[in-house]
C-alpha cells in the first residue's frame, strides 16, 4: 500500500468523473469523485432497474455483509422514465428498518454518536414527505457526505454530456478501485470478520471520523485512472 499524507482531492483536474446517483455510496465512488476535479451525476438519466446502487447499498451487520434496499415504485405510464421520475415506495417502513440497521451494525463504532443525526433526516418518517423521488434522496444523502469527507469536487447533478463520452471524461462502472489500495482500517468486528473491503462509506466515516478524508485521499494518492 502506497502511504501519501498530502491532499490528493482533485488529483485529476482536467477529468470528469461520469457518475449515477448513489443511496450511501461506496468508499470507492467517493474516491473516484474526489480524485476528479468534476463530477456529472446522471440523476435525468433513463431509469434502469439493474442499476441497483442507486437505491441500494453495503454495509457491514452482525452476521457481515449486508444489503440495505429502499423501495421504489416502477414509473408505469411513463415513456422513457428517468430517475427523477422514480418515486420512494412506503413498502416496509424502510426507514424504520434502516435506521434501526445501522444502529444495529455502527452502534459501537468511535463515531457513530458524532454523525448519526445528520443522517437521519434521511431515516424518519418524514423522510417520505421531504423526498418524492430516490434521485431527490440520493442527492441529499450525497450532499451531506461529501460535506463530511471535505470534498472540492464540482458535482453537477443532471443529464450526462450529450456528446460522446471523451478521454478526459471517466464514465462509473469503467474504474473500479483495486483491492489493494483499500488499507485495512479499524473496523469495529474487524477482529471476528476481518477486514471488509468497498462497503458503503458509511463505514469509513462511522469508524474513522475525522480522518475518513484523509483516508480517502491517500487511496486517491494509490489510484492510477
Amino acid at each position: 500500500m502506497c502511504k501519501n499524507r498530502h491532499n490528493n482531492y482533485g488529483k485529476y483536474p482536467d477529468t470528469t468523473a461520469i457518475l449515477l446517483p448513489c443511496y450511501y455510496g461506496s468508499i470507492g465512488y467517493y474516491a473516484l469523485m474526489g480524485a476528479c476535479g468534476k463530477a456529472v451525476v446522471g440523476v435525468d438519466e433513463l431509469f434502469d432497474k439493474r442499476s441497483k446502487s442507486v437505491h441500494r447499498c453495503d454495509i457491514a451487520d452482525t452476521n457481515g455483509l449486508l444489503q440495505l434496499t429502499v423501495p421504489v415504485a416502477k414509473p408505469h405510464g411513463i415513456p422513457k422514465a428517468r430517475w427523477t421520475d422514480v418515486r420512494l415506495s412506503s413498502h416496509g417502513a424502510w426507514w424504520h428498518v434502516h435506521r434501526v440497521t445501522f444502529e444495529s451494525a455502527y452502534g459501537r463504532t468511535p463515531f457513530f454518536e458524532y454523525y448519526i443525526d445528520r443522517f437521519l433526516p434521511f431515516m424518519s418518517p418524514g423522510a417520505m414527505d421531504r423526498f418524492q423521488t430516490i434521485a431527490e434522496l440520493d442527492i441529499a444523502i450525497d450532499m451531506e457526505i461529501r460535506s463530511m469527507l471535505l470534498l472540492e469536487t464540482d458535482v453537477e447533478y443532471g443529464a450526462f454530456p450529450s456528446s460522446e463520452i471523451s478521454s478526459n471524461m471517466l464514465a462509473d462502472g469503467t474504474f473500479i478501485p483495486p483491492e489493494e489500495v483499500y488499507k485495512p482500517y479499524c473496523q469495529v468486528r474487524g477482529k471476528r470478520q476481518g477486514f471488509i473491503p468497498g462497503m458503503s462509506v458509511l463505514d469509513l466515516i462511522f469508524n474513522l471520523g475525522p480522518e475518513a478524508p484523509l483516508y480517502l485521499s491517500d487511496m486517491i494518492g494509490c489510484m492510477r485512472i
